[in-house]
């Protein structure tokens, strides 16, 4: 009996042992993810190249996050994922593009499509043909 008593204590004082643990588990990555196009009604001629970055509007030329590839139509599916530690609530972030084909600019972004801190993290980014 007495035995069996000890098991019981043991077994209790693990128990209340493991509830004092504390599990700590890591915020979510932030995704972005759109798209990105353009409204005039032209192909895409063979070997464009869509460039898309997560920029700091606020700071010319700061680029965050930036990908790069070969398209054959738009509009083109992106995604950005960063860890959340990463990201900074002083900053204005934005998503920009543009099209290249045989190193020309043909579209790009006039606008900066604002995304995170604002709580908008999915965005249709729209370029003008650049003339």
């Amino acid at each position: 009996m007495r035995k069996l008593k000890s098991i019981w204590v043991s077994f209790f004082a693990g128990l209340l042992l493991l509830t004092g643990c504390v599990t700590v588990v890591p915020d979510a990555p932030v995704v972005v993810n759109g798209y990105a196009g353009y409204l005039e009604k032209i192909a895409l001629p063979q070997g464009s190249k869509i460039y898309i970055a997560i920029i700091d509007i606020n700071t010319p030329g700061a680029i965050i996050s930036q990908k790069s590839f070969d398209i054959a139509r738009a509009p083109v599916p992106f995604k950005f994922i960063f860890p959340a530690e990463a990201i900074d609530k002083s900053v204005d972030y934005g998503v920009v593009a543009m099209i290249t084909y045989q190193g020309k600019v043909i579209f790009q972004t006039y606008d900066k499509f604002e995304v995170i801190n604002n709580d908008k993290f999915t965005t249709e980014v729209l370029m003008k043909q650049v003339n």
